[in-house]
């Protein structure tokens, strides 16, 4: 996959918090703690789950997970 992102920085998830809607998502990114909201539906697409390694791609004012 190719993304015009620059900004990623490679992580652990620690903590995942469902709404109804949004997620929260915690990542540890070597001993910096980076946290994201996304749609749940993106949770369960990408079948985030704790421990799980990531990326965090921050873009503006967006950070996105990808896996």
């Amino acid at each position: 996959m190719k993304i015009s992102g620059r900004n990623k920085l490679q992580g652990t998830i620690k903590e995942i918090v469902k709404g109804t809607v949004m997620a929260k998502i915690v990542m540890d990114c070597k001993g910096d703690e980076i946290v994201a909201a996304i749609t749940v539906d993106s949770v369960n697409d990408l079948d985030l789950k704790v421990g799980d390694k990531v990326a965090a791609l921050i873009k503006a004012t967006e950070v996105m997970v990808i896996k």
